[in-house]
């Protein structure tokens, strides 16, 4: 996945036994079965490098499985991974760990993901990056085992989709873990996510999964990125979706003639972006459309339905361009989610259903005083049931609190922010969330404070004319940022989460 393509990405989409020991060593953990995904299976992704808990945010949107996005190494030439690149997350149980487990014990699961857009063009994908088949094996085995997880997703584009050999290797290294997996009664899923035309496939991506036939790779799932398409055309986004999904329906026959029908599209996974995407407000995807293709994702028995990415889901820039952290049209937080939450194992909606909204739904406050808002619920289908409300989000020198903290489905709660003199000056978003045992509703309160005297940022301010290199932190604008790479004249902020400068929070 990505966000601002090249025009070489633009140009892409249009036109036996393991080497045990090192398995061993790098694995850290047995080979137990865990709990395989469902048939079908909404598995949105999750910006991993933001700092948020992906367990919180599963609950807030309803999305129960994941697609943790990225893993690749730190940089070119190593065969260590790591979450994001950033040697600071290692796979280990002390990052994301918790999170993860507490996930799997709601019934849901995560997918992580190898690649994305910035490790396919610095050479950090894991096998662009590592030479060694037997030490790649060991480390999507390691991921497995640290996690207890049933499937991987491999994130092809732009320079990796030339990469002949780092195909060859990758798939070599999923053929390794495949027959290290049967040998100890483990089910291992590979998906391949790969961009798409509005009619399949363009020819380097049914290269990675021609080369995966010939080396034995099993790929369980063919996942296509359903926009970004930047070929000046107009679109509806949902009838392109089902025109490129067919496309790569016919390509999956010719490639695996034994399959039945039924099979074939129950390899094949779409990847939608909400509302506006890189390319501008010609290529949006609106609510209808989502509609429209989950209609039509039962319909056909596709594997997985996911979106770029859940960080996505709210309306909080309506007209604006794509964007990090909002879809650009009006939407409330998590309409798409709960669009496409039904599709998993083919449930339906919760037979007892309420929503949860905050008005009003934003306020500003003179630090060391407090702000109040109503927290209401309504019943939207069947009975009105318990709903348990918390809220998260509050910085630093800010208490929020809940009175009460359980209401009947149409009950309302009274929301009270207090802050300290301490507390810090800038705009932060309160979530509160309603759940009980059949669903999770939430909604947003964005809390502006003034004349904070909290800590001030203490980072070197950026500057146009300096060059800064990897791992380089600096301030602007009331946030730091740490440099990914060399960089200079790049403002912070402006880049996007796929560019050079990585925000580290308010300061």
């Amino acid at each position: 996945m990505r966000r601002m393509r090249t025009l070489r990405a633009v140009l892409t989409a249009t036109v036996t036994a393991v080497a045990t020991a090192g398995l061993a060593v790098l694995g850290g953990g047995s080979a137990q079965a865990a709990t395989p995904l469902p048939a079908h299976v909404f598995a949105p992704y999750f910006e991993a490098w933001t700092g948020e808990s992906p367990a919180a945010l599963a609950a807030q949107s309803g999305a129960k499985h994941l697609t943790m996005a990225f893993i690749q190494t730190a940089s070119k030439g190593s065969c260590t991974p790591y979450w994001n690149g950033d040697s600071g997350m290692p796979i280990a149980a002390s990052t994301f760990g918790s999170d993860i487990k507490t996930i799997q014990s709601r019934g849901g699961d995560v997918i992580p993901s190898f690649g994305g857009y910035t490790a396919d063009t610095t050479g950090t994908e894991i096998a662009d990056s590592c030479t060694d088949v037997g030490q790649i094996a060991a480390a999507y085995e390691k991921v497995i085992t640290t996690y207890d997880l049933s499937r991987l997703d491999m994130d092809i584009e732009v320079d990796s989709l030339d990469n002949s050999a780092g195909i060859d290797r990758r798939n070599k290294a999923i053929k390794q873990v495949q027959d290290w997996a049967a040998a100890n009664g483990r089910k291992v899923e590979i998906s391949y996510t790969l961009p798409t035309t509005t009619s399949g496939l363009a020819s380097s991506g049914l290269a990675v999964l021609r080369n995966a036939v010939s080396n034995g790779a099993r790929v369980d799932v063919a996942n296509i990125m359903t926009f970004d398409y930047y070929d000046n055309a107009t679109h509806n986004m949902a009838n392109d979706t089902q025109t490129a999904a067919q496309g790569l329906y016919n390509q999956l026959a010719q490639l695996y003639p034994g399959k039945t029908s039924a099979q074939l599209w129950g390899m094949i996974g779409v990847t939608e972006m909400p509302g506006v995407d890189d390319f501008g407000p010609a290529e949006t995807f609106t609510l209808a459309n989502a509609t429209q293709v989950y209609n039509w994702a039962v319909s056909k028995g596709i594997n997985t339905l996911s979106f770029w990415a859940l960080q996505r889901d709210n309306g909080s820039c309506p007209g604006g361009a794509a964007a990090d952290n909002c879809s650009g049209i009006q939407q409330n937080t998590w309409d798409f989610s709960h669009i496409f939450e039904p599709f998993t194992s083919g449930t339906t909606a919760p037979t007892n259903d309420f929503s949860v909204a905050a008005s009003p739904d934003s306020g500003s406050v003179a630090a060391g005083s407090s702000a109040t808002t109503t927290v209401k619920t309504a019943v939207t289908a069947g009975q009105a049931q318990s709903v348990n409300l918390t809220v998260s989000g509050a910085p630093a020198g800010v208490t929020a609190s809940l009175s009460p903290t359980s209401v009947t489905a149409g009950g309302s709660s009274t929301l009270t922010v207090s802050t300290t003199s301490a507390a810090v000056s800038g705009t932060y978003t309160l979530t509160v969330t309603g759940s009980n045992a059949s669903a999770n509703h939430s909604a947003t309160y964005t809390l502006t404070i003034t004349g904070g005297s909290g800590h001030q940022c203490t980072a070197t301010p950026w500057n146009a004319t300096s060059v800064y290199t990897g791992g380089t932190q600096v301030s602007h604008k009331g946030h730091n940022w740490k440099a990914k790479w060399w960089t200079q004249g790049e403002e912070p902020g402006t880049t996007g989460q796929w560019g050079v400068w990585q925000d580290l929070g308010a300061c």
